[in-house]
Parts: C-alpha cells; sequence; structure tokens
C-alpha cells in the first residue's frame, strides 16, 4: 500500500488540463478524488474514466469563486467519505488580457475573484476538515507575476498569481501547528486548454507592448512546452509523504523559461 491509498483529494479546474491529468493521476495511485468545475459535461468525461478503472470519484459542479458554491462542494467531498487529506486548488482563466487603462473594473474583478479570491475560499473551506490529521494544499500558481513581467496585458492575471503565493506562504505559517502544508506551484508553458477563458484586446496591447528579442527557444530543457502529465507528477509528490517537510514553498515548473 503507498501512502495515498484510501485519501481523498479535491481538485478545482478537474475537468480539462492540469486539473485532469492530478486527478486521473492521484485516482491512479488509489485516492479517492472529487472533480469540481464549471463545465459539468467534461466533469462527468473525467469521473467516467477513472471510475471505469474501477477507481472512486464523484463530480461536483461549482463556481469556486463563490462562498457557498465552493463550501458546498468541499462538504459533500467530507459528507462522503468521512475526511479531506488534499486540496488541490487548480482553477483560473487568463481572462481579459488588455492594457491596464482599457481593461474594465469587471474584467479585473472576474480575474482576480476566480483565480485568488478562489484560493482565499478553497483554503478557508477546507481547514476544519484538515486540522485534525493534516493535509496537503497545493497552489497552482504560475511563473507570471513571480519571476517574469514579460507577458504585456495581464496585469489581473499576474496579479492574482502573485496574490496566490503571498497568501500561500501566509497560509503555510498559519496552518504549520496543525501539520497543515501548503505549498505553491507555478507553471511556465503547458498545453492546456487555458486559452479558452483568454480574451486578447489586441488593438490596445499594440499600444503598450515593447518589442523584446528572445533567444531561440523558449523552453531550454525540452524544447518545447510542458506537459499536464508532468504537473501532475508534481501534485502527486506534493500530495504524498514524501514531501512531509515542505510547505511555504513555490516551486517552479517549466523548463528554465523563466530563466531566459
Amino acid at each position: 500500500m503507498n501512502d495515498l491509498e484510501n485519501k481523498v483529494a479535491l481538485i478545482t479546474g478537474a475537468a480539462s488540463g492540469i486539473g485532469k491529468a492530478a486527478a486521473i493521476s492521484l485516482a491512479n495511485k488509489g485516492m479517492k478524488v472529487a472533480l469540481v468545475d464549471l463545465n459539468a459535461d467534461d466533469l462527468e468525461e473525467v469521473k467516467k474514466s477513472i471510475n471505469d478503472k474501477g477507481q472512486e470519484a464523484i463530480s461536483l459542479e461549482a463556481n469556486v469563486a463563490e462562498p457557498p458554491s465552493i463550501q458546498r462542494a468541499i462538504d459533500e467531498t467530507v459528507k462522503k467519505w468521512n475526511k479531506l487529506d488534499t486540496a488541490f486548488i487548480n482553477a483560473g482563466i487568463n481572462g481579459a488580457v488588455s492594457s491596464i487603462e482599457d481593461l474594465t473594473p469587471s474584467e479585473w474583478d472576474k480575474t482576480i475573484d476566480t483565480n485568488l479570491k478562489s484560493t482565499f475560499l478553497t483554503i478557508k473551506y477546507s481547514i476544519p476538515y484538515m486540522k485534525t490529521n493534516g493535509g496537503s494544499i497545493i497552489i497552482t500558481s504560475s511563473i507570471n507575476g513571480n519571476r517574469i513581467f514579460k507577458n504585456f496585458g495581464m496585469s489581473a492575471y499576474s496579479t492574482s498569481k502573485a496574490g496566490q503565493v503571498a497568501f500561500g506562504k501566509m497560509a503555510a505559517l498559519e496552518l504549520a501547528p496543525f501539520k497543515i502544508r501548503v505549498n505553491m506551484i507555478c507553471p511556465g508553458a503547458i498545453d492546456t486548454n487555458i486559452e479558452k477563458n483568454t480574451f486578447k484586446d489586441e488593438k490596445h496591447l499594440k499600444e503598450i507592448t515593447i518589442p523584446v528579442e528572445y533567444p531561440e527557444g523558449n523552453q531550454p530543457l525540452s524544447k518545447e512546452s510542458g506537459s499536464a502529465q508532468q504537473v501532475a507528477d508534481l501534485v502527486y509528490f506534493l500530495s504524498s509523504d514524501l514531501s512531509n517537510h515542505i510547505t511555504g514553498t513555490e516551486i517552479y515548473i517549466d523548463g528554465a523559461e523563466s530563466l531566459l
């Protein structure tokens, strides 16, 4: 038996990309997984693929930025399996990509709420269920806002991602007495469908973009974007006892892209 067998994980943004890969990976390791997303149809497909292999998964449609919605998903997870060991906070959007001058307050709010407010909410409502036996909280942040600032027009996104790291570190210290670990993963370019939640204002981006000449090949380690499975492997490590002395740490997974 590995140390994850029969443990319970809640994964937001589980219908696709990194969340889907992590859900399948953790289920393969014996974890029971609660899949949380707004996309009910894709969520059901992920659940079915896990259940078809004889593994346990439930799908919970929820809006991670709305307190009653995400709290209900967490409560239903614990009601189903009587505990919560890992919370993988992965749901997020790129949102509106525009100059600060032309970014609307509602566009700013949507990105901040979906990415940062949801992080606070998911952690807040997970804490009561983790305080007795400890657990692992993993936040999908980004190299944007933490190690690079070259993506013009992504001020709201980068702010939300930097905020996740700061909040994660505060939470790590506060929750350490309860043996709850909090770590942030910072992916670079990963093959996912996040571009579907990206809305570029090309006209105003032209006004603010500063030309930059980059070296050939922006993925030094592999010469191509990373995969969702590579991130899922990191999620497994941070969920397991292999990382039992790691907390409050941001881990970059970008093939050295952000070092250029």
